[in-house]
């Protein structure tokens, strides 16, 4: 299944569900920030993902953390809400998405990396290599969200 983003985009479907979703920003010890290669659009992006009846918030990024890179991460503190009417996100399989997302800090436990289905690859990367990566804006939002060190969280 493939999907594609829009961002205030006239041409741009109605959304016909409304998720409630997760992000983190992962560093390691150079602070690099861990990202993805979606597979499904082929951008970069920090992983995450919906939220499941039976998760908490925070409890959704450990878990999509986990299950897109293969770290065991905590949740150490709040980037921002993403809640932009304006950003839709349309899948093949008829979903046309308006999304809630939360993205978090977060610190390595453990595990290895490994790629995911959902990703075709993934790495540390260096803040200074952002510009050159192809991604959506929003993710670009929360990751200069991130390294503006805000003392309180962006809420929008």
């Amino acid at each position: 299944m493939t999907r594609t983003e829009y961002y205030d985009d006239p041409d741009a479907p109605p959304p016909n569900s409304l998720v409630v979703a997760a992000s983190a920003v992962v560093c390691d010890e150079q602070g690099r920030v861990l990202m993805q290669r979606r597979r499904d659009n082929d951008l970069w992006a920090l992983p995450g993902g919906g939220m499941e009846m039976a998760d908490s918030l925070p409890g959704t990024a450990v878990r999509e953390v986990k299950e897109e890179t293969g770290f065991d991460v905590e949740v150490t503190g709040l980037v921002g809400t993403y809640t932009d009417p304006r950003h839709i996100i349309v899948y093949t399989d008829g979903e046309v998405r308006r999304q809630f997302n939360v993205c978090f800090r977060a610190r390595i436990l453990g595990g290895e990396l490994a790629v995911s289905d959902e990703s075709t690859e993934l790495r540390f990367v260096d803040p200074a290599e952002f510009g050159g990566l192809p991604m959506h804006h929003t993710q670009r939002l929360r990751l200069q969200h991130f390294l503006e060190d805000r003392s309180s969280p962006y809420l929008g």
